[in-house]
């Protein structure tokens, strides 16, 4: 048994096949991938890698399946406890590995999501040799990470990679929270834990929240929402990754060459800035020395309302033409706290009056379900007087608001 130590989690052991898969490649690469990507240019601290937040999820999983078994989970025997906890730790350690140099600002560029990446990384010999010794099947592994072919157990799914309540999510607020020192992004993680239960409906074994953690739900709720209006779409880090895709877009002429999985595995964060220390476009020289190509004219948060962004986008372009770039980031956000009843994404919760959806158990949630909207104008600072489109912008929203 190895003990790591982990500042969220403390010490997160591991037996001597997951060390030895923690140990392959593609795990290991995992350390040069920063968990928040460019969010360490608004906040210093948030250097944490996505190595640290796999073993964090595997902690948060292994938590959530104690507290099941406790209170009866969807287990048959001990053995297939053991069976169903070895395969959602594994999957939970390999949910990221696909990921490329800065997350997402990389997939815009090359068009491939990391789940499809995890496909061709799970073929690979190295990983399967471990996956071999571990007793786990990459097609289970696959099916919890990417949700292809439907797995066959909807609770391992929830955990590793469902819309709510997920091992990934748990972690990663908590971890975030504590790089960045944002403390909206933290909730009762043992209250939350302690309270999930599996539901029987319709037949299937679902994952919910007991009503004693209710509070609990709402809290963890409150710090996605929160995580997401400071940290995940903070202005700078917006800017600095629209910056980056014009940089990739130069040492990645032909997206097409980084296909083959052991090519995209030979880049990460380090060397995608090696290839940008000889070139001296504006893209590159920005992200080498932090300069802000581009800066916030105006923002509107959580509007549902779009007729001042509009006439503000519509302002700013008639005057400064393409020098005007438009963030709206509302189509990312569709999972708690913005479900509404009745969709396929909710939380079961057991009250007095039975279980019910989390947005009629909780009016906190009720009122946070649908749509929320982070939108931003930036300008380009070199050719556009900065002063001078802010001004544009006030002076538009006052007028929609004296209507």
């Amino acid at each position: 048994m190895k003990r790591i130590f982990d500042p969220i989690h403390h010490f997160i052991e591991l037996d001597d096949a997951e060390v030895a898969l923690l140990d392959t490649r593609p795990m290991q690469r995992l350390r040069r991938l920063r968990q928040l990507g460019l969010a360490y240019l608004a906040f210093p601290a948030a250097e944490h890698s996505r190595f640290s937040h796999a073993l964090g999820a595997l902690a948060m999983g292994e938590r959530v399946f104690e507290s099941l078994r406790k209170h009866g989970g969807p287990f048959s025997d001990e053995r297939d406890y053991q069976r169903q906890r070895r395969l959602l730790r594994v999957s939970l350690l390999l949910h990221d590995v696909g990921h490329g140099p800065f997350s997402h600002a990389c997939e815009s560029v090359l068009g491939i999501a990391h789940e499809a990446r995890t496909r061709a990384i799970l073929a690979l010999d190295e990983i399967r040799g471990a996956l071999e010794a571990l007793e786990v099947e990459p097609r289970d592994v696959l099916a919890l990470v990417t949700g292809e072919p439907s797995p066959r157990n909807a609770v391992l799914k929830e955990l590793v990679s469902g819309p709510n309540l997920d091992a990934d999510r748990m972690d990663y607020l908590q971890r975030d929270a504590y790089f960045t020192g944002v403390a909206g992004g933290r909730y009762d993680v043992d209250q939350l834990v302690g309270s999930l239960r599996t539901f029987d409906l319709n037949g299937s074994a679902v994952l919910g929240v007991d009503g004693r953690g209710l509070v609990a739900l709402e809290s963890f709720v409150l710090a996605r929402y929160m995580m997401f209006a400071t940290v995940y779409f903070h202005h700078t880090t917006r800017m600095f990754e629209r910056v980056l895709q014009e940089a990739l877009r130069e040492i990645w002429p032909d997206p097409r060459a980084l296909d083959p999985i052991e090519v995209f595995l030979e880049w990460d964060d380090a060397r995608v800035f090696e290839a940008l220390r000889e070139r001296s476009s504006p893209a590159a020289t920005a992200l080498r020395e932090r300069g802000k190509l581009f800066a916030l004219a105006a923002e509107f948060n959580a509007e549902r309302d779009l007729s001042s962004y509009d006439a503000c986008l519509q302002a700013l372009r008639d005057r400064f033409g393409d020098d005007v770039w438009a963030d709206d980031q509302q189509q990312l956000v569709h999972r708690l706290p913005l479900i509404r009843e009745g969709d396929d994404a909710t939380v079961p919760v057991l009250t007095q009056a039975g279980i019910v959806d989390a947005t009629r158990a909780s009016d906190l949630i009720g009122k946070l379900a649908g749509p929320a909207h982070w939108r931003k104008l930036f300008v380009r600072r070199d050719r556009v007087d900065v002063d001078e489109a802010r001004d544009l912008c006030r002076a538009v929203s006052a007028v929609r608001g004296a209507r």
